[in-house]
């Protein structure tokens, strides 16, 4: 999927909001995932009538929803849990800026994960969660396995995940996406090296400039999902929201540096390449020299030779030289000497 790059900013009616992306599920899928210290449930394929308040204090809630497609769905599971009409509309709005907003007693957070595929296309997915007070709503467009990991620590009890709250359970989630983002920049570094080592060889191909750009394009929009997301996480780690406990301020440090890196391995390979398409050109430009070099040193040869035997070739009755025996051979070894004098200064000069 690719981002958009325009959106349309006139004000919605919340009574008719529309998804502005693509459609990746057949059907949506709503889970629950209810957990304690020493307790944990797992509700899979439920429908809206299934969904309950999320009222025992003593227990964390993570309510997911795979397929945004389902508008109606994702807005009866927003209005069932009291979220704003206006964070509706960015979780159905796939194009919207990464970007964090606190309400009166919730969180939200959106955000886009970013993995590499087979081909050379970027995997972009809208995904935006809502922390409360004990519980966290994730919107996905389609089913992936991002935070299959922390399912998995939820039903093994791995860890410290199911001591904590549904402030550290977004931390993990948060956690995972940036990891999307730390996988793909790794492979981006790799096609880079495979790219700069290309360009030392004796032929450079066009199409090495196109991908450079490809690469340079998808780096690009990484940095414009990733640098709003270091923002958020700023924020946080400056304490600013009260449903995140300042015990758990640690771990989204921890997330800001990771986040901070990565944009910095992003950055350095922004200049690789800038420096890589520079060194393509300037080989280019090398290789053209040389060429207009063997060209002029050619041409430099033959003028003075051009000149001798368009002396000779006029139709001149009288010319005293036409009526020498060794005429002939005598012309050969001067433009011959020539010749040699003429390579011995180019040699010397260096020029090839």
């Amino acid at each position: 999927m690719k981002m958009k790059s325009k959106r349309n900013f006139k004000l919605k009616d919340p009574e008719n909001i529309s998804f502005t992306g693509s459609q990746f599920l057949k059907e949506a899928n709503l889970q629950i995932i209810e957990y304690s210290d020493n307790f944990h449930n797992e509700l899979k394929n439920l429908k809206y009538k299934d969904l309950f308040d999320l009222q025992k204090s003593d227990r964390v809630y993570w309510v997911n929803l795979h397929g945004i497609h389902d508008i109606e769905l994702v807005k009866s599971v927003c209005k069932k849990y009291g979220v704003h009409d206006l964070v509706v509309e960015d979780i159905l709005d796939v194009t919207q800026r990464p970007k964090i907003q606190e309400f009166k007693d919730q969180l939200f957070f959106t955000v886009k994960s970013i993995l590499p595929t087979e081909g050379s296309e970027l995997e972009i997915e809208h995904i935006s969660f809502i922390l409360g007070k004990n519980f966290v709503l994730s919107f996905q467009e389609k089913i992936g396995d991002h935070f299959e990991h922390i399912r998995h620590r939820l039903r093994e009890s791995k860890g410290v995940v199911r001591e904590k709250g549904a402030d550290y359970l977004l931390y993990l989630l948060l956690e995972a996406i940036l990891d999307n983002y730390q996988i793909t920049t790794e492979k981006i570094d790799e096609k880079v090296n495979v790219i700069l080592k290309s360009l030392n060889n004796s032929e450079q191909k066009q199409s090495t400039i196109i991908s450079i750009e490809d690469i340079k394009d998808d780096l690009r929009v990484m940095k414009k999902s990733m640098s709003p997301i270091k923002e958020a996480l700023i924020s946080i780690d400056k304490g600013t929201y009260v449903l995140i406990d300042k015990d758990e301020l640690k771990y989204y440090y921890n997330i800001k540096d990771e986040c901070m890196m990565t944009l910095d391995d992003m950055e350095e390979n922004i200049q690789k390449l800038d420096s890589g398409i520079n060194l393509f050109f300037s080989l280019q430009t090398h290789k053209a020299n040389q060429i207009m070099m063997t060209l002029t040193i050619v041409a430099t040869i033959f003028i003075p030779l051009t000149f001798i035997v368009g002396v000779y070739g006029m139709n001149f009755d009288y010319m005293p030289e036409l009526k020498w025996q060794w005429g002939y051979f005598g012309v050969w070894a001067v433009m011959l000497t020539i010749i040699g004098i003429m390579l011995y200064k180019f040699k010397k000069n260096k020029w090839f």
